[in-house]
């Protein structure tokens, strides 16, 4: 067994993890949790991960979950050496922490709120208008930073890529106005074009 394992399930918020591994060339082992059939209750996972939730991902037996967690924690061990992570200590590791966790957390934050509004059956109300005004503001934020540079962290593609543009791609699913941003389209399609991201989802 490797000592790296994933559980996961396609098309799901475990999916931008695998993805990361793919990047980044980590061997493990992925094991599918059922989600449908609510293998993720069952006891032997919720010892793993008492919230009962994908990815979870265990290293040499210890687990932790927490997709932007995973990811980051991945960054450090093993995306420094291959240039795909910034050293601790460096501005672009401040910035690599800094826009990681805006994507999942503030830029998060808004898409839960258009996606509750879908789900009631009132993308069009008061909250989902919020959310879709407060989401456009966000992606005038990104589209401004990747007008004066090709990725995330400037000249060269990086996990923080894979991570901004996995939440970002989502986004666009949920109704985000992303494709008023002409910047965040063009660098989303290079993004979802890397082989790491053409995993069997």
């Amino acid at each position: 067994m490797s000592n790296i394992v994933l559980y996961w399930h396609p098309m799901s918020s475990a999916t931008p993890v695998a993805c990361a591994l793919a990047e980044l060339g980590v061997t493990h082992e992925r094991v599918k949790v059922d989600i449908t059939t609510g293998e993720q209750r069952r006891p032997d996972f919720l010892a793993l991960n008492p919230n009962g939730k994908v990815p979870t991902m265990t290293v040499e037996g210890a687990p932790m979950f927490e997709a932007l967690a995973i990811e980051m924690w991945l960054g450090e061990q093993y995306g420094v050496k291959s240039g795909l992570w910034p050293a601790t200590g460096t501005p672009a590791h401040l910035q690599a922490m800094a826009w990681s966790t805006w994507s999942y957390v503030t830029y998060g934050a808004q898409l839960v709120r258009l996606q509750a509004a879908k789900d009631l059956g009132t993308p069009d109300d008061a909250h989902g208008t919020a959310a879709r005004k407060n989401l456009d503001e966000l992606l005038t934020l990104l589209d401004a930073r990747l007008g004066q540079q090709p990725w995330m962290l400037g000249e060269a593609y990086s996990l923080v890529d894979l991570i901004v543009g996995s939440v970002i791609g989502y986004s666009v699913y949920i109704g985000a106005p992303v494709q008023k941003h002409p910047h965040v389209m063009a660098w989303l399609g290079k993004v979802q074009a890397r082989p790491s991201m053409q995993i069997d989802a």
